[in-house]
């Protein structure tokens, strides 16, 4: 009798079945009169012998990579001297009886059968092909078993996933609506979730309790290594909690996904209060990888008549410095590329100090005395051999580009190991940042987050001032998500919206319903959300997210396999009610 195996599947101990297998050829090698193929599935890889008495010999001569075969044959050990310890399978072979060509393959654009380097926007083209190859077979893997410990272990807390509609009511929350024309209500438009918060928390108010969804969401915003248009989150909510509560149900269901998918035991996460997070790491999703902190050292400078850091000093800005281990050995070169770097991170420049076996070298040579030196010694913890980086700005933009320095700093001394998790929250936000487009006010996470129990009182006087109950988890420098106890009486929405300028009819045109919804018994409830595709990206140690996603779009939002998006005939468009202005050109761009 034969029986069907996958082609990862079979062992020392199988040796005189008789199996079948199906899948596509790896490789082909003809051998002093034998033919061998490496026969790969999704399991993977077996290799197959054909021996040159056996009708099937003349077909496989004409194999090519990437046909698809049926193989029936008789497992064997391999010869002594042959065996592979790289392949599971490695122990043994197949002795085809029966070769069935179940469909040829053109020949491939690129390697399937290696991790050699390709062409991204030629992976995305032809995706098919890339998906065969075995780093996205084991990324696509690794993301369904995060997903299935994620679903497993909300589960266990009974929790209940709730589907929210994907055609929603277009609501600011900070990026910008993907829209959809509604035929039916011409001039009318849906929007697409840039995520449920609204739907989530409604489900509280209806009494579910312990909500959580793997989501969609979309936003159209320009695109990077860690977004996309389109993307995935593990979503929760639920009534009747604190803060805490929050934060220890979404830390453990980390651990548990690191445990049951990566063996590995994680420390509690630290936590840091955003002003502290700002102050130490100049950012507010700091790298917890490496040790370099940040020092202030505003006072070294008082009294230097250096004008780059006296105007500074005088507008009451920051001075920072950043040491870079072994950094003494850069030339000057080096340096004014760093100094390149930094404008490209905001800055207006950036004075280096180099501490030589040799002697000192510096940029700003003649305003920095021995003084000086010392005391940013023993600030920044600097021994000869390292370099001393100084940016001086106002507070937020010297954090900013000092942050983003330390971050380059440790990627170019080795200090950010991929194998390494380090984890952390980040409490205690302001409530409001300053838009950088437009210099208003707006929420640091969305209008729905409750200020803190104190904080209230600060709305008509400071709001500026006033913190929020918003959290944030990082891991590597990367916001995994955030969350928030959420406000659930109504009047106090209504000032929060009042208090972003929104006018009674806005607030009932954009979010009526949702404050009819408060006024009905809402409990206290509050949530988080954690981005699935940069939590698989970390665990896989990838640098980008489209390399953790079956059908990414490219760094322009365009997906190159299907050519979308693309113009549509001009009925569809009426249907719609709608009519194109674009120039002809535009879906080149």
């Amino acid at each position: 009798m034969t029986t069907r195996f996958s082609c990862g599947a079979l062992r020392a101990g199988d040796a005189g079945t008789s199996v079948e297998l199906n899948g596509w050829v790896n490789r082909r090698r003809d051998h002093g009169g034998l033919i061998f193929v490496d026969l790969r599935d999704r399991d993977g890889i077996t290799q197959v012998v054909f021996d040159p008495k056996h009708p099937s010999f003349k077909e496989a001569e004409h194999l090519r990579h990437e046909d698809v075969l049926r193989i029936v044959g008789t497992v064997r050990a391999r010869p002594d001297g042959t065996e592979n310890p790289q392949l599971a399978t490695g122990a043994v072979e197949v002795g085809v009886d029966a070769l069935e060509v179940l469909n040829r393959s053109q020949v491939p654009p690129f390697q399937i059968n290696t991790e050699g380097d390709v062409d991204e926007n030629l992976r995305l083209e032809y995706r098919y092909l890339d998906l065969r190859r075995p780093k996205l077979q084991r990324n696509i893997r690794m993301r369904h078993r995060i997903v299935k410990a994620m679903r497993d272990f909300f589960d266990a807390r009974e929790f209940i996933e709730i589907e929210t509609p994907m055609l929603i009511k277009s609501t600011p929350e900070g990026a910008r609506d993907y829209l959809v024309p509604s035929r039916l209500h011409p001039g009318t438009f849906y929007a697409l979730p840039q995520s449920p918060q609204l739907l989530k928390q409604i489900s509280m108010i209806s009494g579910f309790g312990r909500y959580m969804q793997i989501a969609r969401c979309m936003r159209d915003e320009d695109l990077r290594a860690d977004r996309q248009p389109e993307f995935t989150q593990v979503d929760v909510e639920m009534s009747f909690v604190s803060q805490e509560e929050v934060l220890e149900t979404m830390e453990s269901c980390i651990h548990h996904v690191w445990k049951s998918c990566l063996g590995v035991e994680l420390a509690p996460f630290p936590r840091l209060s955003h002003e502290e997070a700002m102050n130490r790491f100049g950012l507010d999703k700091p790298d917890m990888r490496f040790a370099l902190e940040l020092a202030h050292v505003n006072d070294v400078f008082a009294g230097t008549e250096f004008v780059v850091f006296k105007s500074v000093l005088d507008a009451a800005g920051k001075i920072l410095a950043l040491r870079y281990p072994g950094g003494a050995s850069l030339s000057r070169r080096d340096f004014d590329a760093l100094t390149e770097d930094a404008k490209q991170f905001g800055a207006k420049g950036m004075v280096w100090i180099a501490l030589g076996s040799d002697g000192v070298k510096s940029s700003a040579a003649k305003f920095i005395g021995d003084d000086h030196l010392a005391k940013l010694r023993e600030a920044t913890g600097a021994e000869t051999g390292d370099a001393i980086l100084l940016f001086a700005d106002a507070r937020d933009v010297a954090l900013a580009v000092a942050g983003k320095m330390r971050n380059l700093v440790g990627e170019r001394c080795g200090l950010r190991d991929p194998k390494t998790y380090a984890f952390c929250w980040v409490l205690d936000f302001p409530y409001l940042e300053i838009d950088e487009e437009t210099g208003v006010p707006m929420p640091a996470h969305h209008p729905f987050t409750s200020p803190g129990e104190d904080q209230w009182h600060l709305i008509e006087t400071e709001p500026l001032k006033m913190r929020a109950q918003h959290y944030d988890m990082v891991l590597n420098g990367f916001e995994l998500g955030s969350g928030s106890i959420r406000i659930h009486k109504p009047e106090l929405q209504r000032k929060i919206f009042e208090m972003l300028g929104m006018t009674p009819e806005q607030i009932e045109d954009r979010f009526g319903f949702f404050v009819r919804a408060l006024e009905y018994g809402a409990p206290p409830h509050g949530g988080m959300a954690l981005g699935v595709d940069r939590i698989v990206m970390l665990a896989c140690g990838e640098e980008n997210i489209r390399e953790v996603i079956a059908f990414p779009k490219n760094q322009v939002g365009r997906d190159l396999m299907m050519d979308a998006p693309t113009p549509v005939p001009e009925r569809l468009l009426r249907d719609l009610y709608l009519e194109s202005t674009a120039p002809e050109d535009a879906s080149d761009r």
